[in-house]
């Protein structure tokens, strides 16, 4: 009966994704948008590598063991993974001898094309997915927005935008408003569009930010829904007045944006939602985790047994904050995210709760503005476009700064890069797994080459790099998204409209339990009591 299903399920996915490469088998333009810094030269290609790929030799790392073995792909599908396979002439052999065999990234905090600060980010769903593929990311959820507060018109508007994607994507919802049509849609959300997490911001006093009262309202949503709640944590009332005390103070430029919302207000916010999350008891997930103080609240609730995920990125892995005190405006505006980069201390502690487990998984908050849109705030810091880049350039860098630093191994490395991100948002093992049956989105990693990023070669359309100049060991040499090669011999072969929408059902793992504790919180109330009522 086992056996049997498993082969109706196994025909049911290849019939879908044959259908999916005959659709695509037309002629279609790799650059059609234009992606780079600078000039694209565009040309045509057939949609697709061959439908039959073996990849041979390598070592195959998942998050739970390696192996070396071939790993055999047709149409999309990773069909077997074991050694010495043997292929027709038909199958298109990479030959992956000495090198690891990993599943493509997962990042899973993206803005493409995100409207934001009176302008809109300059990478869009096809560039930035491009710079992706570049650098070993095969899959990204970004954050799709309400309009005029309806979620619905919101997922529209994010669908339509997504038509040019050339990598598999998911969305989260945000959640900026609240009344009871606001709740029908997230059910909405959840049932009928494959959104299994929502967004609420604690900070942007005036825009996107929400109360308590709000968050508790969706925080209780969420859990009948079996959906994760995230949160940008900052306390936005605090910042405010931190944003105000730094322009009477005279200090306007990007300095003032770190200085105006100080780790302790993070650190803050995170306890906050975690207590109120716990008060709900559902899971909890904390987005761009930047500071000690907001690590630490995690590591504590986490150690209580509190089903609490934090999220750091790579800007925080990797930077200090000693850049937003450049002398040039340009250069020190590019840093400019919130949460902000942190003093230097605080991006090592991070990589510790990182090697640790403190912290799961690592995201890039990819949100990019170029130097004339980040130029709006050149005489008041509250104006500076917030976000950075790292779609492009998170892979490398976490290698570099996890594995060739030896604090994590690198089945932990695909774990924090792609498979603790297919669980959490429950598409494991479809993604985040090199397994018969998943989606072929693999990457073959070459331990012994190594990388440099430059704003001169990066594939994003941003004319800044945060990273700009870094140089490291290890690089991503294939890229193979659905099935099809789309970077080699660092070349880009992206075609718009090959990615597709990936539904993530409700329910995770970290619902595990949670009926369970709600039964034995009850049970524990001793309540009500039965008084007797004294005759008057």
């Amino acid at each position: 009966m086992a056996i049997s299903l498993t082969v109706s399920l196994f025909v049911l996915r290849f019939l879908l994704f044959a259908s999916l490469s005959i659709s695509n088998s037309k002629q279609l333009p790799i650059c059609e948008a234009g992606i780079g810094n600078g000039e694209s030269t565009c040309r045509i290609s057939s949609s697709s590598s061959p439908s039959k790929l073996l990849i041979k030799g390598g070592t195959v790392v998942n998050a739970h063991q390696q192996e070396i073995a071939d790993v055999y792909v047709e149409d999309g599908i990773i069909v077997t993974v074991k050694p010495n396979i043997n292929v027709g002439d038909e199958v298109a052999v990479i030959d992956a001898t000495g090198k690891y065999v990993m599943p493509g990234g997962i990042d899973p905090h993206t803005h493409l094309d995100a409207e934001f600060m009176g302008t809109v980010a300059v990478d869009d769903f096809f560039s930035g997915q491009a710079a992706a593929l570049a650098g070993g990311t095969t899959m990204h959820i970004d954050f799709a927005h309400p309009v005029n507060g309806s979620l619905m018109a919101g997922f529209e508007a994010y669908d339509k935008k997504a038509k040019k994607s050339c990598m598999d994507y998911g969305f989260h919802m945000v959640i900026t408003n609240w009344d009871e049509s606001v709740s029908r849609e997230m059910e909405i959300m959840v049932k009928e569009k494959g959104i299994n997490s929502f967004k609420f911001f604690m900070a942007y006093k005036g825009s996107f930010m929400i109360n308590d009262e709000l968050l508790l309202q969706g925080l209780k949503r969420c859990k009948s829904l079996g959906a994760l709640a995230m949160v940008h944590a900052e306390n936005g009332d605090a910042v405010y007045e931190g944003q105000k005390r730094m322009i009477e103070l005279g200090i306007t430029g990007p300095e003032g944006h770190a200085l105006s919302r100080p780790p302790v207000l993070e650190g803050e916010a995170t306890a906050r939602a975690i207590r109120l999350a716990s008060f709900v008891n559902t899971p909890i997930y904390v987005v761009h985790v930047m500071s000690i103080e907001a690590m630490e609240e995690i590591a504590k609730a986490r150690k209580s047994g509190q089903k609490v995920i934090g999220e750091p990125v790579v800007s925080g892995l990797v930077l200090d904050d000693s850049v937003l005190w450049d002398p040039d405006f340009i250069t020190a505006a590019k840093y400019v995210m919130s949460p902000p980069i942190r003093e230097s201390g605080n991006n090592k502690a991070l990589q510790a709760a990182l090697s640790t487990g403190l912290l799961q998984l690592v995201g890039t908050d990819h949100c990019t503005f170029n130097s004339t849109q980040k130029a709006f705030g050149i005489d008041d810091f509250r104006k500076i476009p917030n976000g950075v880049n790292g779609i492009e350039e998170r892979m490398h860098l976490v290698w570099d700064t996890m594995v060739e630093s030896g604090q994590v191994s690198i089945s932990d490395y695909v774990r924090i890069t792609s498979t603790e991100c297919a669980k959490i948002f429950n598409i494991y093992p479809r993604k985040g797994a090199i397994l018969a049956g998943s989606d072929a989105d693999i990457i073959i990693f070459n331990p012994n080459s190594s990388f440099e990023i430059s704003v001169s070669s990066h594939h994003s359309r941003t004319d800044t790099n945060v990273y700009d100049g870094r140089k490291g060991k290890g690089k991503v040499e294939v890229t193979i998204a659905g099935g099809r090669v789309v970077w080699q011999d660092d070349e880009l072969k992206a075609v718009p409209g090959s990615g597709k929408y990936i539904q993530m059902p409700p329910f995770s793992y970290l619902f595990n339990g949670i009926g369970k504790a709600d039964a034995k919180f009850l049970s524990s109330l001793k309540a009500p009591v039965n008084r007797f009522k004294s005759a008057t």
